[in-house]
């Protein structure tokens, strides 16, 4: 599976984006797909995840309530809807694919827990 992630770019606090990964071959269905982060200086995080059939997610405490993580299995690709963005959401955000098979655990917010990463596509929120 191939990854390639977009719609980055400067928005003002409080603003809105919306990220698009999408995704090649015929499998994307299979998988489950998620969405990190990484600030400068800091290790990759965690923010949101869907289940393979689209019935569960599940997202990071810091972005719960703004962010909606959705998916569009016949256009392969899979969303990321950023609202009252803030500094702290400034980051490169990467897309992820992990088996279906991997259960649904706390394992999937580790970057270990991801089995395809795609390119990651920058994020800065100016304040």
């Amino acid at each position: 599976v191939q990854l390639q992630a977009s719609g980055g770019g400067l928005v003002q606090a409080g603003g809105s984006l919306k990220l698009s990964c999408t995704a090649s071959g015929r499998t994307f269905s299979t998988y489950g797909m998620a969405w990190f982060r990484q600030a400068p200086g800091k290790e990759r995080e965690f923010v949101a995840r869907i289940a393979w059939n689209n019935i569960s997610t599940n997202y990071a405490d810091s972005v719960k309530g703004r962010f909606t993580i959705s998916r569009d299995n016949a256009k392969n690709t899979v969303y990321l809807q950023m609202n009252s963005l803030t500094s702290e959401d400034t980051a490169i955000y990467f897309c992820a694919a992990f088996s279906r098979l991997r259960p649904w655990s706390d394992s999937l917010r580790r970057a270990d827990g991801m089995d395809y990463w795609g390119t990651g596509t920058q994020v800065t929120v100016s304040s």
